[in-house]
């Protein structure tokens, strides 16, 4: 992320959000809202003076996952790029309260601008590449689990904050009253492979609870209890991974965990089913960690608004074939990369994102765009102008004109037909695709040999 964030050729809009796209491959106009950090990101040298002296704290639900807390102007993370602050006007008392001013008196350049605004940039672009990641699955919303009534039932990302050396604990494992864990229960698939949450996979969810039960082993001795219903180690050396940690010592119950139950002494007892066993089983312990379900971002569907994409049933983003065509959407010039496809490790991820890159660059390479021949047309003599056609359209190839009447951008139509079908006039057919060439088509088929 540094060699990008100095790379000439690479320019980062970090706290921004993209409100609008329009346009076709190679001529996208997209306008993008740069928020407000109330930093001047020309002056500020990302000393941290600002950050150690607000008086501010909250906790951190994104980069800490609740697990610690953040002043009120601040980084995301200490690695973050660019290395400049925002204030967190929500939280920020001279925003909420009209007082306090301590970060603009502490700066010593005068990079604080409490008065700075969002600004609205337009950009001119050829490709969009589509690398909005993965989001977390709630467990709350399967109670048995019993997240959040205890502080010592965790989810996988609290937990790698929790080993984290620059995390809330400075990497030390204990429960929350400060103990060392004597006894550790994971369970695998939450939210995963479950009719009642998501039927699919998560795929990387068994080797970072593999990962997790290493490092208690590691760093406390602690038994660890692994109920799974099948370990899916699918990449180069996992499988030889899974090996090493039977082999420390990780009891693995094959069985999906029933419920975890608080206990008035602040113990977690376990149950799940021992299907090798096949009889039900519980244990009482310190710690829960939950390896819970990956899911596609919360907004995917605004932007799959504003670029016309579709989804799969599980709720990412479609590609074009899932093995002619991986990386390609079928709107021409934008391409997905990584897991806002389907859920990936880091190395299914690189290898996406780079397949992505090249189809940009030999897109670019080309010069000239080839379109199908099958794209809508418009009778103009028998439009409208309802506008039917423009509202079912999923590319937003069509609109209405300065005389009122649809007209097709051959460079985003598709040929799916939608429009051809709920056009009221029958004012448009599908090239290679007319009414007459069907029913022909069909004739000929129902025709008596000879």
């Amino acid at each position: 992320m540094m060699d990008a964030g100095r790379h000439r050729d690479i320019t980062l809009l970090t706290y921004s959000q993209v409100e609008a796209v329009s346009g076709y491959v190679g001529n996208f106009t997209v306008k993008v809202r740069k928020r407000a950090r109330s930093v001047n990101e020309e002056l500020c040298t990302g000393c941290g003076l600002c950050q150690e002296r607000c008086p501010r704290q909250v906790v951190d639900e994104v980069f800490e996952a609740g697990m610690g807390k953040r002043k009120a102007i601040y980084r995301p993370s200490a690695q973050a790029v660019p290395n400049i602050p925002v204030i967190d006007r929500e939280n920020c008392l001279y925003f909420t309260r009209g007082r306090c001013r301590i970060c603009e008196r502490t700066c010593p350049i005068g990079a604080i601008d409490y008065e700075q605004e969002d600004q609205i940039l337009e950009l001119q672009v050829g490709a969009i590449v589509v690398a909005t990641g993965l989001g977390m699955w709630d467990p709350r919303k399967l109670p048995q689990y019993s997240y959040g009534l205890s502080p010592n039932i965790l989810t996988g990302i609290q937990f790698e904050r929790l080993t984290s050396a620059g995390g809330p604990t400075s990497g030390k494992l204990v429960t929350a009253e400060g103990r060392v864990p004597e006894a550790v229960a994971i369970f695998h698939c939450v939210g995963s492979r479950d009719e009642n949450a998501h039927n699919y996979c998560s795929r990387i969810c068994c080797m970072y609870a593999l990962k997790h039960a290493h490092q208690i082993r590691d760093k406390t001795g602690a038994q660890v209890y692994s109920f799974y219903m099948d370990i899916r180690a699918f990449g180069k050396a996992y499988d030889e991974y899974y090996t090493r940690v039977q082999e420390e010592g990780v009891v693995f119950v094959r069985g999906r965990g029933a419920e975890v139950q608080v206990l008035p002494d602040g113990k977690l007892r376990v149950r799940a089913e021992d299907t090798d066993l096949g009889r039900l089983v519980q244990v009482d312990v310190d710690m829960v960690v939950l390896a819970t379900a990956v899911e596609a971002q919360p907004d995917a569907g605004d932007l799959a608004k504003l670029l016309g994409l579709s989804f799969t049933p599980d709720g990412f983003f479609a590609e074009a074939h899932p093995k002619l065509r991986p990386v390609e959407t079928n709107t021409g010039g934008v391409f997905l990369a990584g897991s806002c496809q389907a859920p990936r490790d880091v190395l299914d991820t690189v290898a996406h994102a780079g397949a992505a890159a090249m189809e940009v660059v030999r897109l670019f390479n080309r010069g000239r765009v080839t379109i199908a021949p099958t794209v809508a047309q418009v009778e103009v003599s028998r439009c409208v102008g309802c506008g039917d056609c423009v509202l079912v359209c999923p590319y937003s190839a069509i609109l209405l004109n300065a005389e009122g009447k649809a007209e097709v951008n051959p460079a985003l139509c598709q040929g799916c037909g939608t429009c051809d079908a709920a056009c009221p006039a029958g004012a448009i057919t599908s090239l290679h695709f007319t009414d007459e060439e069907i029913v022909a088509q069909i004739e000929g088929l129902l025709a008596e040999p000879a």
